[in-house]
């Protein structure tokens, strides 16, 4: 009894600290810097200079698909192997692992979406100091110079990237700890010595000069940060590679942090850590780890886009260096740390930026297609109380007249924070609740985490217990830690079995009280451990043979995994998962959406919440947004009000409050507000069609759907460095105000001869220029480029199914030419039959020649839909005399117009056409 009420009390204190930094900034001695990593402070100890590698040309073997060669470090003689590939769609791919390592060293499974195709390479010339090999065409070589090694690839004379030119290349081997070898471990060490001596004198012709040897260094045995112990059993693991990209001063990516669109120098400051952390109130423009890690990195000039993925889900740590190069040129130079695994890099050569898109989702997947409701306005916070509260906030949410499709419940809807339960006295019937939603069409989210208490009583625990999926600690026990439910154990997803059983308990059978319309979210994945260092698992935990400082950044992407599988699996594989998670890797875009987790309301975090989802965006994860409000803190009813505008405009659009902070559903602030609020959520939902098309695009081709404005206008430099507007597919341009008390912002128009229209006003504005623009409260300053085509829907209901058969209203806005195109996709919005039997529509709409015509982009598919186009307004028009419609049967009608010459804007009223049929409009 002693001992159980010890642990409770010790609960409590950790509970108690928790709540007491969520009301303060971030505690940064909770987490490491490069100088308490010893691996990170190893590796950066080391300085530019010759490279200790040599290629062993005389060891090159070149096959169909790869080329090896062998790497000595010329001070303690290992061997490593270099492995080169060329993969089709114009990557390379370089490997290097040690040639003979003691034990396996960890390789990332289940990221990549296939093995990557490859291309012939061959050699095109060979001497004693260089190998010049062939990536296509006569212009595209790889250099790869022995003594030191390097390589280099060049597009004719110029060198697009160099790989170990600064010689940053390092690579802890594996080895037995001298102090602890037993006498048989000595022998067969020795034995290895012995072949690996011979090894190297055989490849290195009888050199005689001795190997260093290796000086243990503080941490490499045994690391302590704060009162946490690291055990490190296998020693010290971790690489470093350095790149250096000529002509080259914009590099973006590498999320998820807390700073600005493009990646600052680290010179003289910590690098940029990759470590999914739990992070209380993140601090603003700073490199320190958070939720989430996508080890990929872009670099863009005027001339050319290439990207760098580096593979690998221990802890690590991005320098980035810009300044001139040898021939007064600006470079950039890249360097990333890991603590283990294997160096195994992909290098995506682009050049436009849509092709690094496509080669990167080429190897990591797309953005899962999520359903249309997803895409509409999310209603969240910790908590809503019970059955009553729900039913109140969605009463609410009708007599405001403001749309939701979704409510969410944190972890207080539980029973004991037991997930998979309810709290029988809050929640005594959650199938009614359901569906009282499901009545007028809306949804819910749970939350299902990834800590499982420990209760003999639980079903859940007792499970994972009994199939021995918990992740172990050193000693290979169950690894217990503290989180939200007290002592719990932590479910090993990395293991597939685990990930099966996992997923089996969505099925209706098995969470008791879900239904078709609730569905989940997953949190504290990183994971997170309230007691453990840095609030995440000991490195030292297993994952079967594996430690957990090599699979940590993955942990979160399994989890999403599991949980996006369990949901398509309850419904017989028929419908689309909706899954947002916090933690999240490379690849994680294939299985729902994220968030930028606990920000504060305050101006500098709306302001931040772009250039993050922009970095993400980047590197595949279109499906991201930030908590409107703010999660801490509590919003000014002006801060509240720019939030929502600006949410409206981003891909996953979430209200979220801490469960200290008082409520705000959107009517709580006054009637003025109500209506600001009302009205901005109200755009999102006329949006819905052209926000639904773009996350079809960003599935079948890898763009993001909330992009920079250099993604469209790649020879802009004005463009290179903005990140407080943004695109929205190709045609539209959001610029939020984000400033308390604003009169006015700047908006940077792009395209030397493009126009833009406001679509509010629809004034018209050439591109190319800083416009100066007032604003009001009710400002959301948002523009239409012209050339283009957007559909909306302008009849909001109450959700996004209610709307489903409303008819369409046509945006046409005229480029200087007078033509326009755009399109038009429609299916269930809810199902995989767009996939498995091609139940969908996709039109082109084409503005040229004073006609609008809508053609099939897809004659194979097919779906019937009941909506049709209401209404037709052409930005940039003249008064024709008269226009009429040429329908299906080629017969032909007269369409009623209204022409504004203030504006030139020409609406068409009324054609009466349906969304998924030929039609021509002729302006005469």
């Amino acid at each position: 009894m002693a001992s159980f009420i010890e642990r409770m009390c010790l609960y409590r204190v950790l509970v108690l600290s928790v709540f007491l930094s969520i009301t303060q900034a971030v505690d940064r001695s909770n987490f490491k810097t490069c100088d308490q990593s010893a691996f990170c402070s190893r590796q950066r100890a080391m300085k530019p200079g010759q490279s200790s590698y040599t290629a062993l040309l005389e060891t090159l073997e070149l096959s169909d698909s790869h080329l090896t060669v062998q790497l000595l470090n010329n001070n303690n003689k290992v061997l490593l192997l270099l492995e080169l590939y060329r993969l089709q769609g114009n990557m390379t791919r370089v490997k290097i692992n040690e040639l003979k390592p003691i034990k396996p060293r960890y390789e990332v499974p289940d990221v990549l979406i296939t093995d990557p195709p490859t291309e012939l390479m061959s050699v095109l010339a060979q001497d004693e100091h260089r190998v010049v090999l062939s990536l296509g065409g006569e212009d595209w070589r790889l250099i790869l110079s022995a003594q030191p090694f390097r390589l280099d690839i060049m597009e004719g004379p110029q060198v697009l990237l160099s790989l170990n030119s600064r010689g940053l290349l390092a690579f802890e081997q594996l080895r037995i700890r001298k102090d602890t070898k037993s006498q048989t471990d000595t022998e067969e060490a020795g034995e290895k010595e012995d072949t690996e001596k011979h090894d190297k004198e055989k490849v290195s012709e009888g050199e005689e000069e001795e190997a260093e040897e290796e000086v243990d260094q503080p941490g490499m045995w045994e690391e302590t940060f704060k009162t946490h112990a690291d055990t490190k059993p296998n020693g010290p693991s971790s690489i470093s590679l350095d790149f250096s990209l000529p002509g080259v001063e914009h590099v973006y990516g590498i999320p998820e942090h807390a700073d600005g669109l493009k990646l600052k120098n680290t010179d003289g400051g910590d690098p940029y850590r990759l470590y999914n952390l739990d992070v209380f109130q993140y601090e603003l423009f700073n490199p320190m780890a958070l939720y989430g890690a996508v080890p990929v990195l872009l670099s863009h000039n005027t001339h050319r886009t290439m990207g760098l993925f580096w593979l690998n889900a221990a802890e690590t740590w991005v320098d980035v260096s810009s300044g001139q190069g040898s021939s007064e040129v600006p470079q950039t130079d890249v360097r990333w740390i890991s603590e283990s695994g294997i160096i195994d890099v992909f290098i995506m050569l682009g050049p436009r930026p849509n092709d690094v898109f496509t080669q990167y989702s080429s190897l990591t997947g797309t953005q899962a297609f999520p359903p249309l409701s997803s895409l509409a306005y999310h209603q969240c916070r910790w908590n809503y109380n019970d059955q009553e509260d729900v039913s109140a906030v969605d009463q609410g949410f009708d007599e405001h007249d403001i749309p939701y499709d979704f409510i969410w419940l944190d972890i207080e809807h539980t029973d004991g924070k037991r997930y998979f339960t309810w709290d029988n006295n809050k929640f005594p019937q959650p199938k009614d609740m359901l569906q009282g939603l499901l009545d007028k069409r809306r949804k819910m989210v749970t939350i299902v985490d990834p800590h499982i208490k420990v209760d003999s009583s639980y079903k859940i625990h007792t499970e994972i217990r009994s199939r021995g999926y918990y992740i172990k600690n050193k000693d290979g026990g169950d690894y217990e830690g503290w989180c939200w439910p007290g002592n719990a154990g932590y479910p090993d997803f990395t293991n597939p079995e685990m990930r099966k059983w996992w997923a089996s308990m969505f099925a209706y059978d098995q969470y008791e009280g879900s239904m078709e319309n609730l569905y989940t979210w997953n949190d504290m994945n990183e994971p997170s451990v309230f007691n453990g260092p840095e609030v995440t698992m000991h490195k030292d935990a297993l994952h079967g043979p594996w430690e957990h400082r090599d699979i940590h950044n993955l942990y979160g992407f399994y989890v999403q995994m599991a949980t996006a599988e369990g949901q398509i699996q309850r419904s017989g594989g028929l419908e689309r998962p909706f899954v947002l998670t916090r933690a999240f890797f490379a690849g994680s875009q294939r299985y729902g959406a994220v968030w930028t987790g606990d920000n504060a309301a305050e101006w500098g975090h709306l302001k931040m919440s772009i250039p993050m989802c922009l970095s993400l965006g980047l590197v595949g994860i279109s499906f991201c947004g930030a908590d409107v409000g703010g999660f801490f803190k509590t919003p000014s009813a002006e801060l509240l009000v720019r939030w929502y505008q600006a949410g409206a405009y981003q891909p996953f659009f979430r209200a979220h409050a801490h469960l200290d902070t008082p409520r705000r559903e959107p009517w709580l602030f006054g009637p003025d507000n109500t209506a600001l609020i009302r009205e901005a959520v109200r755009q999102r939902y006329t949006l819905l069609p052209y926000w639904y098309l773009q996350f079809y695009h960003a599935q079948r081709t890898g763009q993001p759907v909330m992009r920079p404005l250099w993604v469209e206008y790649p020879e802009d430099i004005a463009t290179f460095s903005i990140d407080n507007e943004f695109l929205i597919g190709r045609d539209l341009l959001v610029h939020p105000v984000t400033d308390e008390r604003s009169s006015g912002v700047t908006a940077y128009l792009p395209g030397n001869g493009e126009v833009w229209y406001d679509v509010h006003t629809f004034q018209r504005h050439d591109g190319a220029q800083n416009l100066s623009i007032p604003v009001t409260m009710s400002s959301i300053p948002v523009f239409q480029r012209g050339g283009s085509i957007i559909c909306r829907k302008n009849r909001v209901r109450r959700s996004s199914s209610c709307m489903e058969n409303d008819p369409y209203t046509l945006y046409v806005a005229l480029d200087s030419q007078g033509n326009a195109e755009g399109e038009i996709y429609i299916d269930d919005g809810h199902t995989f039959k767009h996939k498995t039997d091609k139940q969908f529509i996709h039109r082109r709409l084409s503005f040229t020649a004073n006609s609008l015509s809508s053609s099939d982009l897809s004659p194979d598919s097919q779906f019937p839909t009941a909506s049709w186009v209401e209404q037709v307004n052409i930005l940039g028009a003249q008064k024709p005399d008269a226009v009429t419609l040429t329908a299906t049967d080629g017969g032909e009608s007269s369409v009623e117009f209204e022409f504004d010459p203030d504006t030139a804007v020409l609406t068409l009223r009324k054609p009466g056409v349906n969304a998924g049929v030929n039609w021509t409009l002729h302006l005469r």
